[in-house]
């Protein structure tokens, strides 16, 4: 089922956007095949970006757990990555997503049902960003979809944009829906979008989906929402109890991961993007010890598919740097975003259903206990 192309070299954004849809997975009545996953690196044809690649989510991930164990600046030798600001090589991870897990998604003082969960899980998402759910908090007490009011909501984000702050994250271009949703003004769309999707049940639809890929699609009917974006937020769904899918049966790369992958590969040897991500999944081991890289998993948890993906973009990030005479899709030479340290300490914790939380507090149990034997 490898899909053959004849020209990698001159592949199209039409193109691109044909290999974000690929049909990966398998469930309703029409037959959906998963791609081979081959064992080797041939025939594909690496670059040195490839081992760059390896490189980066190893020195990435002790950077992380440097940071867990309180460990004094710097972290790293690399001067890439204590110059310019990179995500960590978990998804999970990252600052927004455990926000969004401990504060939004696991609240002992919230409701639990499937609606009001994903009620919040949108209400942060499509923002993304912490400020702006604090704000609501704040103005509007507790988020509950229960009390929901359009005009509340609307007026605090008015107001909260006449006072010129920034109500939207950068990390995703949010389509506004104008056309479609009827509003001007973007958040407006944003809250009738979130309407939509509840009178809708589709809370309900996911809990019956049988898969990520499903689950994907009925999220990828609503106005605004692309590929990417489709694929962003089932996975912020799944780390709630709504839905319990594999990070491992199904991919979608977004523009930064494919202008990675161009960087890694000369040619991708008849595979397409979504194959190659889950390639990477597959021979992460083999190529950690091939190279003699001490990666250190989150307890246990080896890197899916929407972290290799998003490896894949911030190594395209990377290799601007590490190595400049090696282009992309895009063209981009320069990284936007420096580093700067934020000083407010992460709480670690992972969807309970990982299995991996007890393992978290037990290491910093033996590292606190390590440490003060040493003072």
């Amino acid at each position: 089922m490898i899909n053959k192309r004849s020209n990698q070299a001159n592949a199209n954004l039409a193109l691109q956007s044909k290999q974000l849809s690929l049909e990966l997975g398998n469930y309703g009545e029409k037959p959906r095949y998963a791609p081979t996953i081959i064992s080797h690196i041939l025939p594909a044809k690496p670059t040195v970006v490839f081992d760059s690649y390896w490189r980066f989510a190893a020195e990435r991930q002790k950077i992380f757990f440097k940071k867990l164990e309180n460990a004094q600046i710097p972290w790293t030798d690399d001067r890439i990555l204590s110059t310019y600001k990179f995500t960590n090589a978990y998804r999970a991870s990252d600052r927004t997503s455990q926000y969004l897990i401990r504060n939004v998604i696991y609240r002992d003082d919230l409701p639990a049902s499937n609606n009001e969960v994903f009620f919040r899980i949108m209400i942060f998402k499509l923002f993304n960003k912490i400020e702006t759910w604090q704000l609501l908090e704040k103005k509007i007490g507790s988020i509950i979809y229960a009390e929901y009011s359009f005009d509340r909501y609307d007026k605090v984000l008015t107001e909260a944009m006449k006072s010129e702050q920034t109500i939207y994250s950068a990390a995703y271009i949010m389509p506004s829906g104008g056309k479609t949703l009827g509003h001007t003004t973007k958040h407006r769309n944003h809250l009738k979008l979130i309407e939509m999707m509840m009178a809708d049940e589709l809370p309900h639809k996911l809990a019956d989906a049988p898969n990520m890929h499903k689950g994907f699609d009925l999220l990828r009917e609503y106005p605004t929402l692309g590929d990417f974006l489709a694929y962003q937020f089932i996975t912020d769904v799944n780390y709630s109890e709504i839905t319990n899918f594999s990070e491992m049966d199904f991919v979608i790369p977004g523009p930064g991961a494919l202008d990675g992958i161009r960087k890694c590969f000369l040619d991708l040897g008849g595979l397409n993007e979504p194959e190659i991500i889950k390639f990477m999944a597959d021979i992460q081991e083999s190529e950690f010890e091939r190279l003699g890289l001490d990666f250190k998993s989150l307890w246990g948890r080896n890197l899916q598919l929407i972290d290799c993906q998003n490896l894949f973009c911030e190594v395209d990030k990377y290799a601007r740097m590490k190595h400049p005479d090696i282009a992309g899709i895009s063209g981009r030479t320069r990284i936007k975003q420096k580093y700067s340290a934020n000083t407010q300490p992460v709480d670690y914790w992972y969807p309970p259903k990982w299995g991996i939380n007890q393992a978290i507090e037990e290491y910093r149990t033996t590292k606190a206990h390590t440490q003060s034997k040493s003072k």
